[in-house]
């Protein structure tokens, strides 16, 4: 008899579950079938919230930065060194989970611990800067962090301007002449778990603004401010405007990449496929006979190059069954992308009820997923 060899591929549960915890719960639920079976964790990670962990979870030293929160508080961000490469997580120093205990700050959230951040790596001899973008609580277009790396942002008399995308209204001038030599020597990524551009309906503003505490007028603002910059920092770096403003990615976490992608010539990637080469994804679905992967929530989104949509397209490519377990499943997108998808829930439950549980129900859930898939073991 041939074991069964499965792979779970699972991203983070928002509030519940690491990739890593989910993807032990999941394979105890396989094993609780089927004991003999061969199962392969690839926890996994987009570049949001979590990509952090799933990273730490494979290797690499721990360093942790006093820095400011997105509101200007004092927070601890912790970061990856590898060698000279620093692998940062955006949401460790501005992130929406640390200020949602106070009223949400659209306007004036800045990226400038984020620099504080960069500015330690770079202190600590990093030469490889990799910035994982997602789940931030600004919408800045980087500012804070151009600022803390030594870009002067002015107004028309050549006053600084003020904090968060709000300060950029009043922006005149971009002045690089001052940035840290080493960040301008250093390979910079910036790897992204959107597709979206700097403006417009699908821009950084319009989409993720509300999220972020922005309401209708304040949207408007944000969207004019961060088109300012754009244009102020394509005459000042003498490029077109569309190299900043309109390069998918360039509106993830705020607009963080957009400036500052022009000006070091780093490179924007998505974060599933940047995480699945990492992790070895493909040669480990490339033998396998089931692969189960999920996330907190299963929608629309999900597709754009999610965690769910990068395992989705391995398992086709190698033709391997596939099923979707998340704590949340629009059947709609389930049915868009053609995949089985199943809630965790068993039946009514809060929000809290379910997270607090989230190991044990999606280890029960893929336990049913091989009863009902997979014929008996022999």
């Amino acid at each position: 008899m041939t074991a069964l060899r499965a792979v779970v591929a699972f991203d983070a549960f928002k509030g519940s579950l690491t990739a890593a915890e989910a993807c032990d719960a999941a394979a105890r639920g396989i094993r609780s079938v089927r004991p003999g079976a061969e199962v392969v964790l690839v926890p996994m990670a987009d570049g949001g919230e979590g990509s952090l962990d799933a990273l730490l979870a494979r290797g690499g030293e721990e360093v942790v930065t006093e820095t400011v929160d997105a509101i200007g508080r004092p927070t601890r961000a912790r970061w990856a060194l590898e060698g000279s490469h620093a692998v940062i997580e955006l949401a460790q120093a501005a992130g929406l989970p640390q200020v949602e205990d106070a009223p949400l700050q659209p306007l004036r959230a800045s990226t400038a611990g984020l620099g504080r951040v960069v500015l330690d790596a770079l202190d600590r001899g990093a030469d490889e800067i990799t910035l994982l973008l997602g789940g931030s609580a600004t919408t800045d277009g980087g500012a804070g962090l151009l600022a803390a790396i030594g870009v002067r942002l002015t107004d028309a008399s050549g006053a600084l301007v003020g904090p968060g995308g709000g300060g950029l209204r009043s922006l005149a001038h971009l002045d690089a002449s001052g940035l840290d030599a080493r960040a301008r020597a250093a390979t910079w990524r910036f790897v992204t778990d959107v597709d979206a551009p700097l403006t417009g309906p699908r821009g950084a503003a319009a989409v993720f603004g509300p999220q972020k505490g922005a309401g209708a007028d304040d949207v408007a603002l944000l969207d004019a401010a961060l088109d300012r910059l754009a244009r102020v920092g394509a005459a000042a770096l003498d490029v077109p405007l569309a190299t900043i403003a309109d390069v998918p990615g360039a509106g993830a976490a705020g607009g963080v990449a957009s400036v500052l992608r022009a000006l070091t010539g780093g490179s924007i990637v998505a974060g599933g496929d940047w995480f699945a080469g990492l992790a070895g994804l493909d040669e480990a679905v490339a033998s396998a006979e089931l692969v189960l992967t999920g996330e907190g929530r299963f929608d629309a989104q999900s597709a754009g190059g999610k965690v769910v949509s990068v395992v989705h397209a391995t398992a086709l490519r190698h033709d391997v069954p596939l099923c979707v377990l998340a704590g949340a499943v629009d059947a709609a997108a389930a049915e868009a992308m053609g995949v089985p998808a199943f809630s965790l829930a068993a039946g009514p439950a809060s929000l809290a009820e379910l997270q607090q549980g989230a190991a044990g129900l999606l280890e029960a859930a893929a336990a049913s997923v091989v009863r009902l898939a997979l014929p008996p073991a022999r």
